[in-house]
């Protein structure tokens, strides 16, 4: 299995109604420091809508500016549908609405 293979298993993990970090499907796949290859990896996803790659979010909880299936919007709309909260700023709620908290150990 390819790294970007192990990527999509594990974004394909993450439950309905959470997300994950960059650096925590970095971390998951086996190379904590490869966030930026996440980030690849998602914008060239094999399978819309089947691999959710709206799931995935920076550390901050801030949304992809360039979402690649319709933009951030359209990420925040699948979130949502999914009963994930969002912070006044904008920014995933990510103490309640993230695996792990955001931690990668």
């Amino acid at each position: 299995m390819n790294f970007y293979e192990k990527i999509y298993e594990v974004v394909s993990s993450i439950p309905k109604g959470k997300v994950a970090t960059y650096g925590q499907v970095a971390f998951m796949a086996g190379n904590p420091r490869a966030f930026r290859v996440v980030g690849y990896a998602l914008h060239k996803n094999p399978k819309p809508g089947i691999i959710p790659c709206h799931r995935v979010v920076n550390r901050d909880g801030r949304l992809a500016p360039a979402f690649a299936f319709g933009g951030e919007n359209a990420q925040r709309k699948l979130l949502l549908a999914e009963g994930v909260k969002f912070l006044s700023n904008g920014n995933v709620d990510m103490k309640n609405f993230c695996v792990g908290g955001g931690k990668v150990e």
